[in-house]
């Protein structure tokens, strides 16, 4: 089924409720964005030229015309090739040539920023005189596709080096917004989803459930994080629900004016991107109730791997279960999740092995990599390059990127489990735990750490606090302490920049 559908038929049964909205201002009702969909869609298969399975790649901050862009290149039988606006316009462009795009859209500032990177390919800035002629061409039918046809490049965060493209399907797609109405809420025309991180991520992603169900997507007017908006945008809009990653959650629940706001408003608040520290979930639940999903996935098998479900996170907080509040929870419906050792074989429960996933949910492969996506989806599962454990309930820990791993004097450490006890000292906001060269040891482990604004912490302070908790040799032998950790556009710390940074600076010591 074309991914476009979702659209048409939501405008068919709600065809006068809200589809788009800037802060409590309707911008179009689900007739409305049909509409003008179909049209920039005939557009981009008549006068723009574009064929099936044509790539677009989309530059843009979040910004009311996305939406319409995303469905009107599904209904013409294309693929979207969404990049974050954080990203240098030379990443921009690094994309742009990969994914080989015919077309790009840009909101105004990235058109200018990428004139030069984008290989001399056509940019159409959104809102433009040009774009508004498109859209108001008359409609055209969806074009057929197959559920295994290409509709969404996603481009890996890098944190490694270069990005690789996954290659989502329709069908993937389509499983992706199935699985949101079982797992997460079952949405009616009656729900709203508040766009607060990056539509060219999860945000924009989770759309596609709500504009299954006829729900409203609402926008900030600011295109910033406003908490006074913000607010005001909660009291307007019952049955509200937002993604947003730990950082976004932790500034939340900070903010006098969110915690002023309507509350009762709030439906869901979905957290991910990265690991969530048991205490943020508890300052969460504090603030708004039973009401935080916590889920697990990749762009390789979009947002749809484990979660831990709304109940479950109240019910670990209310059982006072650390294990379970930190992890990422049960497989998701539909999802097959396995922890497999180095020759793939599944780890007895409570060992540490590799997270492998397989389902509808998982990429086709990596656009142009054939070898990079036979290792990676070897023997049919994807393999997360993630290193969790499951117990025997087949709740999901994860300890850390297998590329992470820290081993010192033979032995295995995990970053992941040092964070969260660090992150218990009330003085910080932020730790990221890494391995550094040892000529003794091989790595020693060394904690990059944020504190909060105004604190001077004693690292004896922090040494008690790991020796109390875990083994000597696991605790770190070195703190630093910095203003901010460095992050890629999906907000993960970049522990590759860290390593060496702070290598270098031992060197230079």
């Amino acid at each position: 089924m074309n991914l476009a559908r979702l659209l048409i038929s939501a405008a068919r049964s709600f065809p006068e409720r809200p589809a788009l909205s800037i802060g409590d201002k309707m911008l179009l009702d689900y007739r409305a964005l049909a509409r003008r969909t179909s049209g920039l869609a005939a557009a981009l298969g008549g006068t723009l030229a574009l064929r099936h399975g044509d790539r677009v790649a989309l530059a843009m901050v979040n910004c009311p015309e996305y939406l319409e862009i995303l469905f009107a290149c599904w209904h013409a039988g294309l693929v979207v090739t969404p990049m974050s606006s954080r990203l240098h316009p030379r990443e921009l462009g690094v994309i742009i040539e990969d994914c080989d795009a015919a077309l790009v859209f840009a909101t105004e500032a990235l058109a200018s920023a990428i004139a030069e990177s984008a290989g001399g390919r056509r940019i159409i800035v959104a809102g433009s005189k040009e774009y508004t002629a498109f859209v108001n061409q008359d409609p055209a039918p969806p074009v057929a596709v197959a559920p295994g046809d290409l509709a969404w490049i996603f481009y890996t965060s890098g944190t490694t080096g270069a990005p690789k493209g996954a290659m989502l399907s329709h069908r993937n797609l389509c499983a992706m917004a199935i699985g949101y109405l079982a797992d997460i809420d079952f949405l009616t025309e009656r729900d709203a989803l508040l766009h607060l991180a990056a539509t060219s991520h999860a945000s924009g992603l989770f759309s596609l459930s709500h504009v299954a169900k006829g729900s409203n997507n609402v926008l900030p007017e600011s295109g910033g994080f406003d908490p006074h908006e913000i607010a005001r945008i909660i009291d307007a809009t019952p049955a509200l629900s937002f993604f947003v990653p730990p950082t976004l959650l932790r500034r939340l629940t900070d903010e006098a004016a969110i915690r002023n706001a309507n509350l009762g408003n709030i439906r869901t608040v979905l957290v991910g991107a990265a690991p969530v520290p048991a205490g943020d979930l508890r300052a969460g639940l504090a603030m708004f109730g039973p009401k935080l999903w916590n889920g697990y996935g990749q762009g390789e098998s979009p947002c749809t791997i484990t979660a831990m479900s709304q109940r479950m996170i109240a019910a670990a907080a209310d059982a006072d279960d650390e294990i379970r509040l930190a992890s990422v929870g049960i497989e998701r419906t539909g999802i097959e999740v396995r922890v497999a050792s180095e020759n793939d074989e599944p780890c007895p429960c409570g060992e540490v092995g590799e997270v492998l996933v397989r389902g509808e949910t998982v990429m086709s492969g990596y656009w142009n990599r054939p070898e990079d996506s036979k290792q990676v989806l070897r023997g049919g599962w994807l393999h997360t390059g993630d290193l969790g454990r499951m117990d025997g309930r087949g709740i999901l820990t994860l300890l850390d990127r297998k590329k992470d791993l820290i081993i010192s004097g033979g032995m295995n450490i995990y970053a992941r489990e040092i964070e969260d006890i660090l992150l218990t000292h009330p003085g910080l906001t932020e730790a990221a735990v890494i391995g550094l060269p040892d000529p003794e040891w091989g790595e020693s482990v060394a904690a990059i750490l944020v504190p909060a604004e105004g604190q001077l912490i004693d690292a004896a302070s922090l040494d008690r606090l790991c020796l109390e908790r875990i083994a000597r040799f696991k605790r770190p032998k070195r703190y630093e302490f910095v203003t901010e950790l460095p992050k890629n556009p999906a907000g993960k710390v970049l522990k590759r920049e860290l390593r060496e940074r702070f290598a270098k600076a031992r060197g230079n010591a």
